[in-house]
């Protein structure tokens, strides 16, 4: 047994923790982005000008001219929802169906808002009820294996989302979803690729960058990661998980002022984001 003097023995011991806890942090965001909620996920991204006067007052007066018309309410229904005002979405899409009770489209988009507001039993009825009048509906199989994966039911979830890319699917949700299935397998080969199809599909979406990325960290390409974690950040500066997946490398690099820059920077946008006040806690200080 080689026996080294102290100091490096206390040098190779501190070597060690850190690189220890950088793989901690790394299994834990791959277990975060098996059950974390983003767009690419069906979170609706809120846009409140959706649900201005003057956006609501023009899709109202299409509805006044034509009452009797389901797709009116559909389509303001889904104004409602992107501008996060769910009830009223409800009841647009609750007046489609009751005009149409086979508008597979509205049952779909009553769905999401279910999954928005907290409901996955209502939204899973509501996708399984589009899937019995559409079973070639991709948008529904996407929907529903989304609340599969949140629910722990991997397998139901794989399947789904298998399904909607075997109907074509140009919807780049559900290659993002089946690639970070194939990242908590620990099939990151596989993750790789479907994240790189969903940002072929989907380029402005950081999602599929930041879950690629992970990937290239499990495969230690730590270059191309940062790339992407980089790139998510030039999409939208104001997501945490891209902020702490960068200061991730920078930890792994061994440059802990960078990191804790970074991980503070995702704790003020979100202040609750578990990876990125372990970071700061590993980091803070900036010692190298």
């Amino acid at each position: 047994m080689i026996e080294y003097p102290l100091s490096r023995r206390s040098r190779i011991a501190g070597e060690t923790k850190s690189r220890l806890a950088t793989t901690v942090a790394f299994l834990a965001l791959i277990g975060l982005a098996g059950c974390q909620t983003t767009e690419s996920s069906d979170v609706i991204r809120i846009d409140r000008a959706q649900g201005s006067e003057e956006n609501i007052s023009s899709l109202s007066a299409v509805i006044d001219a034509n009452p009797r018309a389901p797709e009116g309410y559909n389509v303001r229904g889904s104004a409602y929802g992107r501008a996060g005002q769910f009830s009223k979405a409800l009841n647009d899409f609750n007046v489609a169906l009751q005009l149409n009770p086979n508008f597979y489209q509205a049952y779909a988009n009553r769905g999401l808002v279910y999954r928005n507001m907290g409901k996955p039993v209502e939204a899973a009825q509501d996708y399984n009820t589009a899937l019995k009048l559409n079973p070639n509906y991709d948008v529904a199989y996407i929907g529903r294996g989304n609340i599969y994966r949140q629910a722990g039911r991997i397998d139901e979830a794989f399947g789904d989302f298998n399904r909607a890319i075997e109907l074509d699917t140009t919807d780049g949700r559900a290659y993002h979803n089946r690639g970070l299935i194939y990242q908590l397998r620990g099939q990151h080969d596989k993750a790789i690729d479907d994240f790189s199809k969903a940002i072929s599909l989907s380029p402005s979406s950081p999602e599929p960058y930041n879950g690629r990325g992970v990937s290239y960290v499990a495969l230690n390409d730590d270059e191309n990661a940062f790339a992407d974690f980089n790139h998510a950040i030039e999409l939208d500066g104001k997501n945490a998980e891209s902020w702490a997946n960068q200061a991730l490398i920078y930890e792994r690099r061994g440059d802990k002022a960078r990191a804790a820059k970074s991980y503070s920077h995702a704790l003020g946008l979100d202040p609750k984001y578990l990876p990125a006040q372990q970071g700061l806690a590993r980091t803070r200080g900036g010692g190298a």
